[in-house]
Parts: structure tokens; C-alpha cells; sequence
């Protein structure tokens, strides 16, 4: 018995999952020690040829989870044998490079294929012998259509990220794509939504599929801590910087509606003394690289950004996302969220919402099944306390100056020795000025009191969360009114079709 109860508890090792040892080799090069669940249960399925549906939130390890089987079962005797679909470029960037990593020790060589380069540069790193393509949907559409691959016959099939897809209006071009693809096939769908038109495309392009996906309790990551903030329209300058002084922000995406919004947030909060810059649909191609590369390599600290065009940024180290509006639909929360709380480390999801937005947060707590707290934005008092702490450490580690003398010594000639570190206090708590009013947000008992009204209002048809009260009154085509439009629409099929060139790893 006590043999068996040991053997049940085996923790599952990639040597047990059948890789080829190439791929084994691979594994520990990129420093994988255990496979992840996702990784544990669909890389079994794919091995034996299956099609499968995965559903998983991101960073949980999708792309290995598929790519590994996948290039494990190739021939490599020529030919495209692995087609991957991926909503932006971005996205299709990274998945092609960490598929070139995992089958580098057998020499197979990926084609990255997005819009805004030369067709005849891309269709020529196929010819020369492509093995995987990683493509969007847009240039791979047109591709197809116009016939310029000659005997495109994929074995194996993966729509990655597919609800992000939905968001973006590709679903009519995944379909078309599909009646170019061979029938005999295998087909991978992940997603880390499955709202009703995946579930019926997923019907429709893959036969008999094996179904892994995670719980509605799992649905967002659990190593993500998630706090919601009441506050006044007129306040969410005020309280976006006055979180991000008072939180040990390393690394942050904030989340906007609109274009426009992102441009005019972004150049408050580099004011405000952040590196900041914007992301969206309307910029350049070069200057969005270099944006994503500046936020790669710590130039850029905080991205604000819409969601289209935050679509396939995925950076591990982000402490902090903020939704400057609460998004309208729980899909998109869910997506926004998982830009944090990636590989194993803690992150924090801020949202920041007016009193008729709460029907809209009840909405998604209860359709995504997660758990948000609300807190209370700090006043300047609150802040002055833990700026003291903070300063009081910092003195203690400073480096002390050969030329600190030469001041301590003048110093002394007019200014007593408790006087003088007084004034030098004062000097140092003068460069941490705290900006805005004292107090931002809807305090307990006016919240307490609008929450009520608007949950007699309702019938009280809203259940958990804090105070356990569904607030708002407010549609969400009357919160779009008001900001200017939903983040989904912005950038759009603008993004998908501007880009550089593609990149062919050999």
C-alpha cells in the first residue's frame, strides 16, 4: 500500500512524457524542470496524434505544450509540417522563437509570417525550407488566396490564443483559412476563454477532440492578488499616480479604453516622473518595436496601452497591471490580468471604477469565477508614513562621500548637529513630494451608502464581493459613451497588417 500511495504521489518528469532526447536536450537548455499541468496533460495527447482543445489562462506554459509534441512527431524531410495561427505579431514573433529553441538540436527551422513585409522574402524563406510557419491571420489569408505556396500541406494545425482572435474580428478569416488547409489534419485549439462562437468553430475544425482545460476557480492566476479601487470620474489621474507611488511598482501595464486615452495617460505619468510610453494601433511599426523593446529592457517602465495592441506582449518580470477603465467584457479582463503573476512570480491587478461601473465589476467576478478585493486608495498621510520607513532605510544604506566632511565641518560652524540633521531631513523629504489632494476616492460610509441604493435599485440580484451588493445602474453602451469607446475597437486590423520583416531561424 504504502509503495502504491508513493508511486501515485511521483511527481511527472518531461523524461516520462516519451520526447525524443533532442527535445530533452532542448528542455534542459531552456531550464524546464518539471512540465507545467498544461504542459503535463496535453503533451501526451498530442504525441498520439489527437486533436485537443487546451484551455488555460497565459503564462502558464501554452506554447511549450504544444510545441514540444509537435516538433517531436515531425519528419523534417521537407515541406511545411506545423502551421501555428496567432492573432498579432508580436505574439507570433515569440512563439516562432521559443519553437527555434525547443527544435534547435534537430535542425528545424521556422518562417515568423505577419503583415507589412515582402511577400516575396517570406514565400522565399519557405522555399528554403521552412519546416514550421508562425503566421497571422491577415497575410496568411492572403497568401493562400493567392495561391503562392505550392503544396501547403500542414500535418499539424494550432490556432493559438483563439478567443483573442474573436476580440479582434478574425474569426470570418480563421474560417476561410480552414477550407485551405488539407482535412487530414491534426488541429489544436487554445483559448484562454471559450465564449460560444470558439466553442463552435472548435466543433467545426477538429474531429473528436480531447478536452483539457482548467477549472472556473483557475480561470485567473492565483498567484495574481486583485484589488478594486472606488473613485470619482474626475480622480483617476489622481489615483493611478497616487497607486503607483504608494505600490513597489517594477514593471507595469496600464490598460485604456482608447487611443487618444493611452497618448494623454501616458504623458501625464511620464510628468508625473515615470518612464512611461504608449502602445496602440496608430503608431508606426518602428516605433511600436521600439517601445516593446524599451519596455523589455527596463527604458520603459510603465506601457499604457489598448488592448488590441497589448495583444501578444509577454514579458515575465511585470509586477503591476492597472486597468485605468474597467474593460467591458470578462474575457478581456482576463487576458489583461495574465500579463502578470507569469512563471511562478506574485503580481497585482489594480482596477480602478466609478459607482456605476460595479454592476459591470459583479458581471465579471461572477462570469470569471475570481476574487477581487476592494481597498482604499492612501491619502497623503498614509503615504508620508511609508515614505518615512522607506527613507529611513535608504539613509541607513547611503554611501558616505569623502567630501561629506567638508559639509559636516562647515555645517558646524553656524548650525548645532541635531538642527543641521533636522534641515537635512526636511531637504530629503522635500524631493519626495506627494502629489494630488490628501484624499482620493469614495470613502466607507458614503460607499457603503451608494452601493445600497444601487443594490435596492437592482432588487439586490448581485451576490459576493465586497460589501456583497451588485452596484451601477449604467449599460455598457452608456460607459462607452462616455469614454470614448471600447479599447477593442482601437487598432484593430490597423495592427494586424503593419509590420517588419519575418524572421527565418536557421
Amino acid at each position: 500500500m504504502q509503495d502504491n500511495a508513493q508511486q501515485e504521489e511521483k511527481v511527472i518528469t518531461f523524461d516520462d512524457l516519451g520526447l525524443k532526447k533532442e527535445i530533452l536536450r532542448s528542455i534542459k537548455e531552456a531550464g524546464f524542470v518539471v512540465p507545467s499541468p498544461i504542459q503535463a496533460s496535453a503533451i501526451p495527447i498530442v504525441l498520439a496524434g489527437r486533436d485537443m482543445v487546451g484551455q488555460a489562462h497565459t503564462g502558464t506554459g501554452k506554447t511549450a505544450a504544444f510545441g514540444l509534441p509537435a516538433l517531436n512527431n515531425m519528419h523534417n524531410k521537407g515541406g511545411v509540417e506545423v502551421l501555428v495561427i496567432t492573432p498579432t505579431r508580436e505574439l507570433a514573433t515569440q512563439v516562432s522563437d521559443e519553437l527555434f529553441k525547443y527544435g534547435r538540436n534537430l535542425g528545424i527551422k521556422t518562417v515568423t509570417i505577419y503583415g507589412g513585409s515582402s511577400y516575396t522574402r517570406q514565400l522565399d524563406l519557405i522555399k528554403r525550407g521552412a519546416s514550421v510557419v508562425v503566421a497571422t491571420p491577415g497575410r496568411l489569408l492572403d497568401i493562400l488566396k493567392k495561391g503562392m505556396i505550392k503544396d501547403f500541406i500542414p500535418s499539424m494545425v494550432v490556432l493559438d490564443e483563439a478567443d483573442e482572435m474573436l476580440d479582434m474580428g478574425f474569426l470570418d478569416d480563421i474560417n476561410e483559412i480552414f477550407s485551405y488547409l488539407p482535412t487530414n489534419r491534426q488541429t489544436l485549439l487554445f483559448s484562454a476563454t471559450m465564449p460560444q462562437p470558439i466553442k463552435t468553430l472548435a466543433s467545426r475544425i477538429l474531429d473528436n477532440p480531447e478536452f483539457v482545460s482548467i477549472t472556473k476557480g483557475e480561470t485567473t492566476n492565483t498567484d495574481i492578488e486583485q484589488l478594486y479601487y472606488v473613485i470619482e470620474e474626475s480622480e483617476r489621474d489622481d489615483a493611478i499616480i497616487r497607486l503607483m507611488d504608494s505600490e513597489e511598482t517594477k514593471k507595469s501595464v496600464v490598460f485604456c479604453r482608447t487611443k487618444s486615452e493611452v497618448d494623454r495617460l501616458s504623458n501625464v505619468l511620464s510628468n508625473a516622473g515615470y518612464l512611461a510610453n504608449g502602445l496602440h494601433g496608430d503608431m508606426e511599426q518602428r516605433q511600436r518595436e521600439n517601445v516593446i523593446r524599451g519596455f523589455k529592457n527596463n527604458s520603459v517602465q510603465v506601457l499604457v496601452a489598448t488592448d488590441v495592441a497589448a495583444r501578444g506582449i509577454h514579458v515575465d518580470n511585470i509586477s503591476h497591471v492597472f486597468n485605468y477603465h474597467i474593460p467591458f467584457d470578462p474575457e478581456s479582463y482576463v487576458h489583461r490580468i495574465g500579463r502578470t503573476g507569469r512563471a511562478g512570480t506574485k503580481g497585482k491587478a489594480i482596477t480602478l471604477l466609478t459607482p456605476i461601473e460595479f454592476k459591470e465589476l459583479q458581471r465579471i467576478k461572477s462570469k470569471v469565477g475570481t476574487s477581487m478585493n476592494h481597498a482604499f486608495v492612501p491619502s497623503k498621510n498614509d503615504l508620508r508614513k511609508t515614505t518615512i520607513t522607506a527613507l529611513v532605510s535608504k539613509i541607513e544604506d547611503q554611501h558616505i562621500y569623502d567630501e561629506a566632511h567638508k559639509v559636516l565641518d562647515l555645517l558646524r560652524e553656524d548650525i548645532d548637529e541635531e538642527k543641521m540633521a533636522y534641515k537635512l531631513i526636511s531637504m530629503l523629504l522635500d524631493n519626495q513630494e506627494i502629489k494630488g489632494p490628501n484624499n482620493i476616492g469614495i470613502p466607507a460610509d458614503r460607499l457603503e451608502a451608494i452601493l445600497e441604493r444601487a443594490a435596492n435599485r437592482g432588487g439586490n440580484r448581485g451576490r459576493g464581493g465586497h460589501r456583497s451588493r451588485s452596484g451601477g445602474g449604467g449599460s455598457r453602451d452608456r460607459n462607452r459613451s462616455r469614454s470614448g469607446g471600447a479599447g477593442a475597437s482601437t487598432g484593430g486590423h490597423r495592427d494586424r497588417n503593419r509590420s517588419s520583416r519575418p524572421r527565418h531561424r536557421d
